[in-house]
């Protein structure tokens, strides 16, 4: 599933219309951020996610979203269910989002 870019606009309809939600936050100046997008576009491709919503959102000009999840640093990771979060961590290693994801089942 293709990686959404999304704003605080449509952050809280997208949780309520999705039941599982992963969000990876970023800022255009983070370099570990940089480095983590592209394995966050590989494991948004996995079969095992393909009914996980992936969003991206940038935590600089998105106050609701980033708040939502307790941002604390970055790149920063959060999943949700039903609209509700389940798990929050700063973390730029493909190990964790994917133990994340798993716990989301």
């Amino acid at each position: 599933m293709a990686v959404e870019l999304t704003t605080d606009k449509e952050f809280e309809e997208i949780l309520s219309s999705n039941e599982k939600v992963v969000v990876k936050y970023f800022a255009g100046w983070c370099g570990s951020c940089k480095l983590f997008a592209p394995k966050y576009r590989r494991v948004s491709n996995d079969e095992r996610f393909e009914n996980v919503k992936f969003l991206d959102v940038d935590a600089e000009h998105n106050e609701i979203a980033r708040k939502k999840a307790g941002v604390d640093n970055l790149p920063f990771i959060a999943t949700f269910k039903n609209g509700e979060l389940v798990d929050a961590k700063a973390t730029s290693k493909e190990d964790a989002l994917v133990s994340m994801l798993e716990n989301l089942s």
